[in-house]
């Protein structure tokens, strides 16, 4: 006689990474089979006597234990009562023809979350690999290795294993996450991997390649750092640097060039400064277009601004590159690019330490650094937004964080002095 009953699969070699094995259908028919329902809990999770989920531990949390329980005991009414259908001529069958009568029987349920899992099953590499291809063909590397890095960072935790869409829950967002903090990650570089794989499953729900149950990511709020070191230098600094004096042609007095015309430039980013030709300067503008967002900007030259650009355009075509530090913005020349970032990031250590600055500062504090004297001059956040060129208002607000909090100080030191 044929018997199906609602387990947990305890069995050593069912058990998953995190600890937890799977729900289950037991069906005994000659032989004993058992069928994955796509759920799983821990021991204490399971409820065995009722067969059901406990809410109240702790593997459960997020999990809609209702609704799954009534999943679960939908699909067992179901198995038996095909077992009732079937009646004396279940002896025609074996058990593996009983499992494929019950699936069927599964399938004409629109709603079985069976069937949704098997229509939605790519996975992060294969719609990742779609958008990374995509970002190259467009040259745009720097986003594309972005991509990659969160794919990467998936399928180490995964034990080298491909991720489906289906499995990113709430459940294996926070498991990568204390993974990673386990291995001494900074919540920083967490976020960035997370961000990374958001942006690949959102891609596939808009682009109509993955229906979700339910989006992980309307709950899961990425880390982030919290307050990080100061980003953002002073006025001051700024003239200390525009009045440091080199060799002319020499290495530090074109890094020197390369920083004031990006402070000029409203905090430009390094990447945009180097793709910079002529043909983007008129007499009374810099055009360019953000790299990273495509954003396209338009820079009024002031007197100081055009004193540097005019010694760079002597000699030069409208098709030229401006700065002998050039990158054309393919992909096959990004790493040339990589070199040259990091080179004048060196040089900025030097022209740091001869102004008197103290502590870090790169081709990217002088962006944050237009932003926070800007705001400091009573410019408001909107305006800087736009300026800077960021596509949301909360990109600019991290920017000038720092800014706010010192004027919280300032405001505390008032009231309590």
């Amino acid at each position: 006689m044929a018997k199906i009953s609602l387990i947990l699969d305890t069995r050593k070699n069912s058990k998953k990474g995190d600890g937890t094995y799977p729900i289950s259908l037991s069906i005994y028919h000659k032989k004993t089979r058992f069928i994955s329902l796509g759920y799983s809990t821990s021991i204490l999770g399971w409820d065995e006597s009722n067969c059901k989920l406990r809410k109240s531990v702790a593997c459960n949390k997020n999990h809609k234990c209702e609704e799954i329980d009534m999943e679960l005991e939908d699909k067992l009414f179901q198995a038996k009562y095909l077992l009732r259908e079937l009646g004396s001529s279940i002896q025609l069958l074996d058990v593996n023809g009983l499992i494929e009568l019950i699936k069927n029987r599964w399938d004409d349920n629109i709603t079985s979350e069976i069937k949704k899992k098997v229509e939605n099953n790519i996975t992060l590499r294969e719609w990742g690999e779609v958008i990374i291809n995509r970002k190259r063909s467009a040259d745009k590397p720097g986003t594309a290795r972005w991509y990659e890095t969160g794919v990467l960072a998936a399928e180490k935790f995964n034990k080298g294993e491909t991720v489906k869409l289906y499995d990113i829950t709430v459940s294996f967002l926070r498991n990568i996450e204390a993974f990673y903090l386990g291995k001494g990650n900074s919540k920083t570089t967490i976020g960035i991997h997370l961000r990374a794989i958001r942006a690949i499953y959102n891609s596939a729900i808009e682009e109509d390649q993955f229906v979700p149950l339910k989006n992980p990511f309307e709950t899961y709020k990425t880390p982030t750092a919290g307050r990080s070191k100061k980003r953002s230098r002073t006025k001051e600094d700024i003239n200390n640097i525009r009045n440091l004096e080199y060799p002319k042609e020499s290495i530090l007095w074109h890094a020197k060039n390369y920083t004031m015309v990006m402070f000029y430039c409203r905090g430009m980013n390094f990447i945009d400064l180097v793709q910079v030709k002529v043909e983007h300067i008129t007499q009374t503008h810099l055009y360019y277009g953000r790299s990273k967002s495509d954003k396209p900007l338009a820079i009024k030259i002031v007197p100081e601004l055009r004193e540097i650009l005019d010694y760079y355009l002597v000699g030069k075509q409208q098709k030229e590159y401006l700065f002998p530090t050039n990158y054309d913005g393919s992909t096959e020349h990004y790493q040339k690019y990589k070199s040259q970032r990091r080179r004048m990031n060196e040089r900025l250590k030097i022209i740091a330490k001869d102004a008197g600055i103290e502590g870090t500062f790169t081709t990217y504090y002088i962006r944050h650094t237009w932003a926070t004297i800007a705001k400091y001059m009573g410019i408001s956040t909107e305006l800087i937004s736009e300026a800077l060129g960021h596509s949301s208002l909360k990109t600019t607000q991290v920017y000038l964080r720092d800014f706010d909090n010192e004027v919280l100080d300032e405001v505390n030191a008032m009231v309590v002095s």
